[in-house]
């Protein structure tokens, strides 16, 4: 009998095991994860032998120590005005004030020296402005691939004589029992007083079949759906430079459709990765500027919401990146000047285009994936972003599809963040409360807190 097991060591279940040991070092607590440890979490394509995604049983890009966010730039937004909605459940001044916490113990545990980018009095809001663009509010710490990884290395140091680990252990199933909870991990099982589920959004489907089986309820999420751009540093440089994080979003005239900027990647690589099977596309950069490149890449997404008669958001978003798969092999790859003119993209043009694309893509036609209305309302935006870094809107601008960001079915939860079942709590992303890096290590801190207090 564990004092707590958690599921999933991504960001929240790391920062829980934390705060808990810091609190309360005497508890017995195990962490069981799908995938492998950091230092052996390694993506098979090397470019040479293996050129695309080859659909491992676990993507070490998605899954393990660190989870998703482990190879995803390590970019800490300390805000409430995006990364979910943790602060309708514990305030805005106590969601900020854990994320200001995490922020510390990232620096102490190897983060010292980063720079925090803030928009607190930069103009470029104005010009945002007066171009039709929405510039949000942030404070962006930014570690960079390379020493979050070292963050998380010392993390797990820190934890691994405290803490059971088992790696390489997905839970298929968890039960409620007399004092506690049961969860089964192939033909073991094991049982805990207390249990915090975080794993993440590529458990999003796990997660809905534990919430019918144990009847705490759900309600429909949105699904965002769209392209990674990327094109030469230098037309971004004078937003990078000052914010790295350009949160950016700007109302389409023809459908008055949101479209908003998401993880900006200044000087970085345009990456695969794999979410239930299906091939995607992100990006991330590193801080060591020997490992950084001549582009920028960030995303260009639309939030579709689905209520009656058809609830399946994120069914939506996989059915077009299977689309995408199906016509491309995984990612597809377009110059903006071919999308334009309506034509498909071939090596040929590709290869002869000023920006050299960093992920080896199949050439296509993103018109023949994405639906109509969510193309044309990223192509407004193109035209929208190219009047605040003229050079965006160029012909050789590269757009990958698809990008999809699948979100959890939002959990019943208290204040607390516990489920209707006492001791069960769920937290980060696979909450569908929060969808960034801070404010799931928030919720990670703060729900060891209410278990240090029991």
């Amino acid at each position: 009998m564990y004092d707590l097991i958690i599921i999933g060591a991504g960001p929240g279940g790391i920062f829980t095991a934390y705060e808990l040991i810091e609190k309360r070092p005497e508890l017995k607590i195990a962490v069981f994860e799908m995938g492998n440890k950091l230092d052996e979490r390694k993506c098979p394509i090397d470019g040479d032998k293996v050129k695309s995604c080859i659909h491992c049983a676990n993507c070490s890009i998605m899954s393990g120590f660190g989870g998703a966010g482990a190879f995803s730039d390590g970019k800490y937004n300390i805000t409430n005005d995006f990364g979910g909605t943790l602060h309708s459940y514990i305030g805005k001044k106590t969601a900020l004030e854990l994320m200001e916490y995490v922020d510390k113990i990232n620096l102490a545990f190897g983060g010292e020296g980063t720079k925090l980018y803030s928009t607190t009095g930069s103009d470029i809001k104005k010009r945002c402005l007066q171009s039709g663009l929405h510039l949000l509010d942030a404070s962006v710490r930014h570690l960079g691939t390379d020493k979050n990884f070292i963050v998380l290395s010392r993390l797990y140091d820190h934890l691994k004589d405290k803490v059971e680990f088992h790696f390489n252990s997905p839970i298929q199933k968890v039960e409620k029992i007399a004092d506690g909870f049961r969860v089964y991990n192939g033909e073991d099982s094991y049982e805990t007083q207390n249990c915090v589920i975080s794993v993440g959004r590529s458990g999003s489907k796990w997660m809905e079949k534990v919430c019918k089986d144990l009847g705490i309820g759900t309600k429909s999420n949105r699904v965002d759906i769209g392209v990674r751009v990327e094109l030469p540093a230098e037309i971004f440089a004078h937003l990078t430079d000052e914010l790295y994080e350009s949160k950016i979003v700007f109302r389409t005239s023809k459908y008055e459709d949101l479209v908003r900027t998401f993880c900006m990647n200044p000087r970085g690589e345009v990456v695969n990765e794999n979410t239930n099977g299906i091939v995607t596309v992100n990006g991330h950069s590193y801080e060591d500027p020997a490992k950084q490149t001549n582009n920028t890449n960030f995303a260009l997404l639309v939030a579709k919401h689905f209520s009656e008669p058809f609830k399946d958001s994120n069914g939506y978003g996989e059915s077009i990146a299977k689309l995408s798969n199906m016509l491309g092999g995984g990612v597809i790859v377009q110059r903006f000047g071919d999308l334009i003119r309506g034509r498909r993209s071939n090596e040929e043009r590709i290869s002869e285009s000023f920006t050299v694309p960093t992920l080896n893509a199949a050439a296509g036609d993103l018109s023949l994936v994405l639906p109509k209305r969510i193309l044309d309302g990223i192509i407004e935006m193109i035209y929208a972003l190219d009047k605040i870094a003229p050079g965006t809107a160029n012909d050789d601008t590269l757009l990958y599809g698809v990008e999809v960001k699948f979100y959890n079915m939002e959990v019943e939860l208290d204040k607390n963040l516990m489920s209707c079942h006492k001791g069960l709590y769920v937290i980060g992303d696979g909450s569908g409360i929060t969808h960034s890096l801070s404010h799931a290590s928030a919720s990670g801190v703060y729900v060891a807190r209410q278990i240090a207090e029991k």
